[in-house]
């Protein structure tokens, strides 16, 4: 039945369409309705093997050797044509399994983020996965939390959702629970239904379930919506980057072509036509994608391990460009196990069953799951006397408004039920002491406004946060509490807790010095318990480092962003300062947040890689890059050096590849015109193309200096390209050495030998170019790096005296002394490119370029 049709019918009408009651169904009857109507969930596109082997028939790579194989046939060189197949089935097998690899790699990341939700069933609250959701369950809202299937709201208190993801409408939506008329399909007329996909963004509420997974409204709109894929400025800084040389090279291997023929004539046409696509193919670094998507999804899965998942594989790249990553400090630098020392006030037991009573339904489900979410109100719990705990029996809970980052208060309204209070109506208002202090025209017992303004704030310098607790009468007649009630209260006292330090945060505060990243606290804590904890985890040294958003806001623009860029701790911020924070410091810098609040939503979709725990608010998850299965800053500092590490090992296949690449082919290019016969067969330059990759594609795992990646300033792979030209006439240099050494020798001599320089060079290449100091300085390289670059060469001087070589690539056995004039050119060679990197990286490197 679609939404409208419950939306003008009363809750019971409702309810008894769909067998159900406000008490929620049965397991059992919840388990039959599962096998009827089916996981409530909205599958997730899996990619299928054929689309990604299809994938593969889509690029430049393979329509050149599609071409080189045509032309090899139609003039008769049916070895060659053979080759060439195999060459596209190799690249084509690599690719698809890397790729098929990798996609499947994302699919089961999606699976370690928990998306739970809160139901009644058995007339108990149940924390169940919402995918077992079904039509009559009763599901419990609150601020926060995303919508997980479609409902008829049954309760609701002050409670409002975002549905602009359905209807485009940026302010949140009041509901009610009262019949709508007229909804037809229209989303913003059906005030009593809450649809899937939406995010609560204040308040409280129950609904029963009318639509599960596609049946839902989301899930009709969800069929016609094809799947876009995110592109990371890296990306396309990688297609653009590609695409510029394609062309620079196609106009170069056309000159080089017509130049070929007005030489040679059209003897040798076709000849000429395959050297060129060849020569083509060998400069285009092939296995770039695989080397990306192979590093991007073994990095995630890395990540996975280290308990970070990354919700977008672009994402990556963003992590590591972090310059400055705002936190709070409860549970990231702290342990959050909050511990209450002390109780101030003149009624203790008044004191202890009123910071019970404020728990409100979090004191509910207390009572049925044994489970309090909020760790202020279960260090009161703990701590409260067991009288007080059996008192707080003879109370109701009226109303509650939540606690929010603006009032920084949370407010409940309880009745007596029995005793000598019976059907009196209290309000009790918890919340930061400042917060309280504003609403409080009276003092209990000998409290002073200004003495306890002194007693907070010493507590608050030895590193403890202070809850403050108020109360005042209230009319029979009041059924519900706004923030406007909240005035005119009785100060009752005060409660101090303690948060120790976590073990690791110096540790992760000295890798983050030593990556480069500027580490900024944002919280709703005081002044001087903020200070505190950044002073004992080595982040501030005094009051200097601190200021309070009251502070902030007074400020003017220009003052504004100078003290958010020299400012460490930044206490008592509401979420929207927050945001203006966020955005101030995004003018000059890579800005990371972590966030876990409803609230913290605007600032973790402004910030360029949004954080958040996998406890968070649905709405902080779901705008967050990047989710926390623990809660630690050591994880996310690891999580940025890791960033770091994955593009920086694509940088260097990149590098090398292209030096190499362009050095090999403006010599190959130019020799061609002035010999009589190719300085390198085709099918040679295709077997030295893939064997150079061979060893490249290993470096996707290898080790980097923690030095390299000092600076996130990102890796714009133009900024490379100085470094790429000086390594490429060094090698286009040592070619033409070769030749004037060699040129007497016979064709199938010097094609050989030039086989051998130009791979045994491009392996040494790797060791120079992946560190910006000395190669034997440079952090010890992979297992896997080393032997493949062993295996690697070892093979290529084999091959031309093994009879495959010779028969199917044409080489020939060489004799000794060449061969080892060879391998003296490949050493002076290793040492001039040394040489002419150090050189480069000493005095025209440019400011702020990252090296790898």
């Amino acid at each position: 039945m679609p939404f409208y049709e419950y939306a003008d019918k009363s809750l019971q009408e409702v309810l008894s369409q769909l067998k159900s009651s406000e008490s929620g169904l049965s397991k059992k009857e919840a388990g039959l309705r599962l096998k009827t109507f089916g996981l409530n969930e909205i599958k997730a596109r899996n990619t299928s093997w054929l689309e990604v082997l299809i994938r593969q028939f889509k690029s430049p790579f393979f329509y050149l050797l599609f071409a080189a194989v045509a032309v090899s046939f139609f003039i008769g060189e049916i070895v060659d044509s053979i080759t060439f197949s195999a060459f596209i089935a190799i690249n084509v097998i690599i690719g698809f399994l890397q790729e098929y690899k990798a996609e499947k790699s994302i699919f089961l990341l999606n699976g370690l983020v928990p998306q739970k939700t809160k139901v009644s069933r058995d007339s108990k609250i149940s924390i169940i996965d919402r995918k077992f959701l079904v039509p009559g369950d009763i599901v419990l809202l609150e601020a926060g939390d995303s919508v997980p299937a479609d409902m008829r709201t049954i309760e609701v208190r002050n409670f409002f959702v975002d549905e602009s993801v359905l209807t485009g409408e940026s302010s949140p939506v009041a509901k009610i629970i009262e019949k709508c008329a007229n909804v037809k399909e229209q989303i913003f007329r059906a005030e009593n239904i809450i649809f899937s996909g939406s995010m609560a963004t204040s308040g409280k509420a129950q609904g029963v379930v009318i639509a599960t997974g596609k049946e839902t409204a989301f899930g009709n709109i969800a069929k016609s919506i094809s799947e876009i894929k995110r592109e990371s400025s890296y990306e396309k800084n990688i297609s653009y980057f590609c695409k510029l040389i394609l062309k620079i090279v196609v106009v170069t291997i056309s000159l080089v072509f017509i130049v070929n023929i007005l030489f040679k004539g059209l003897n040798n046409v076709f000849d000429i036509l395959l050297f060129c696509v060849a020569l083509i193919v060998s400069i285009l670094p092939e296995a770039l994608p695989a080397v990306v998507t192979f590093s991007l999804s073994k990095g995630s899965l890395q990540m996975a391990k280290e308990n970070v998942v990354v919700k977008r594989l672009s994402a990556i790249e963003d992590l590591g460009n972090i310059d400055i990553l705002c936190t709070d400090k409860t549970g990231t630098l702290t342990q959050n196990k909050l511990s209450l020392q002390k109780t101030a006030s003149s009624d203790k037991k008044k004191c202890f069953l009123y910071g019970v009573l404020s728990c409100g339904h979090s004191l509910e489900n207390n009572r049925t799951t044994g489970k309090i979410l909020n760790h202020l109100d279960a260090a009161i719990m703990r701590r409260a006397p067991e009288d007080t705990l059996n008192s707080a029996q003879r109370f109701k809970i009226i109303s509650e408004l939540p606690f929010d980052s603006f009032r920084m208060r949370s407010s409940v309204l309880i009745e007596a039920t029995r005793g000598v209070l019976k059907n009196k109506r209290i309000l009790i208002v918890k919340g930061a002491p400042e917060s309280i202090l504003k609403i409080c025209s009276k003092f209990g017992g000998s409290f002073k406004k200004s003495e306890l303004k002194e007693e907070i704030s010493n507590e608050g310098e030895n590193g403890r946060r202070v809850l403050a607790i108020a109360y005042k009468k209230m009319g029979a007649g009041t059924l519900e509490i706004s923030s406007d009630q909240e005035k005119g209260m009785t100060f009752l006292g005060y409660y101090v807790f303690e948060d120790p330090l976590k073990v690791t945060a110096k540790e992760a505060i000295d890798l983050s010095k030593k990556l480069g990243v500027r580490i900024k606290i944002i919280t709703g804590d005081s002044k001087e318990v903020a200070l505190f904890t950044a002073k004992k985890a080595g982040l501030a040294s005094g009051s200097g480092d601190v200021i309070s958003g009251d502070e902030l806001m007074a400020m003017v623009k220009d003052d504004f962003e100078f003290t958010c860029d020299e400012k460490t701790v930044f206490a008592r911020i509401s979420p929207d300062l927050k945001h203006k924070i966020i955005k101030t410091l995004q003018k000059k810098y890579g800005v990371g947040f972590l966030g876990e609040g409803v609230n913290d939503a605007p600032a973790l979709k402004t910030a360029d890689v949004g954080i958040a725990v996998a406890e968070a608010s649905d709405v902080a998850r779901e705008a967050a890059d990047v989710v926390l299965l623990e809660k630690d800053l050591r994880v996310i500092v690891n999580g940025i050096k890791d960033g770091r590490k994955i593009f920086s090992n694509i940088n260097k296949y990149i590098k090398c590849a292209l030096a190499s690449n362009f050095g090999n082919f403006y010599s190959i290019a130019a020799i061609s015109i002035f010999i009589n016969f190719l300085p390198m067969l085709p099918v040679q330059i295709l077997l030295g193309n893939i064997l150079s990759d061979f060893p490249l594609i290993s470096i996707a795992g290898d080790s980097v200096d923690v030095d390299e990646l000092k600076r996130p300033k990102a890796y714009q792979l133009h900024m490379v390209l100085p470094l790429i030209i000086s390594l490429a006439l060094v090698s286009t240099v040592f070619d033409f050495i070769f030749f004037s050494i060699f040129y007497r020798q016979e064709p199938g001599v010097i094609q050989t030998l030039w086989f051998i320089e130009s791979i045994l060079t491009e392996i040494l290449l790797i060791y120079i170019i992946r560190t910006k100091g000395l190669f034997y300085k440079a952090k010890k390289p992979s297992f896997w790096l080393v032997w493949l670059t062993i295996i690697d060469g070892i093979f290529v001087v084999a091959l031309p005296f093994l009879k495959i070589g010779q028969a199917w690539f044409h080489f020939v056995v060489l004799p000794i002394v060449p061969l080892l004039t060879v391998f003296f050119l490949i050493g002076m060679y290793f040492i001039v490119s040394e040489i002419v990197k150090l050189i480069y990286f000493h005095y025209w490197k440019p400011k702020n370029f990252m090296v790898s």
